[in-house]
């Protein structure tokens, strides 16, 4: 059983990840594609941010990927890790915890299911070990 739970885990983090990286990289499903994501970084003191933008949309949409079929499972959990720290610092640290006043809420759940990854592996349902 505890091979599916990592299963499920890795899949519902590695397909909103990859999602959320469609939307910034191409903006698909209503994303602001790679120049609106440049702008909101840019907003945030990233520079340059068009190389900051490209950086973590794609670390969304492979390290997603990576997630969902099982591969490199330790070393994309740990991208998205980072990823999600620094969003969380960058973004939502200062507005508390609560999701629904801009909180960090969201992002603690991920980082944790992260580190979760980190810490169990792929489990045996992977494409590659």
């Amino acid at each position: 059983m505890a091979d599916a739970a990592i299963l499920v885990l890795r899949l519902a983090l590695g397909l909103m990840f990859a999602a959320h990286g469609l939307q910034k990289a191409f903006g698909l499903f209503g994303g602001p594609g790679i120049g609106g994501f440049s702008e909101m970084l840019s907003g945030l003191g990233f520079k340059p941010s068009l190389l900051w933008a490209y950086v973590a949309a794609y670390a969304e949409l492979v390290g997603g990927i990576l997630l969902a079929v099982g591969f490199l499972t330790r070393g994309a959990a740990s991208v998205l890790l980072i990823l999600i720290v620094v969003a969380a610092f960058k973004v939502h640290l200062s507005k508390g915890f609560f999701l629904s006043q801009g909180g960090f809420e969201y992002a603690f759940i991920i980082f944790s299911i992260c580190l979760a990854l980190i810490l169990l592996g792929p489990g045996k349902f992977t494409l590659l070990k």
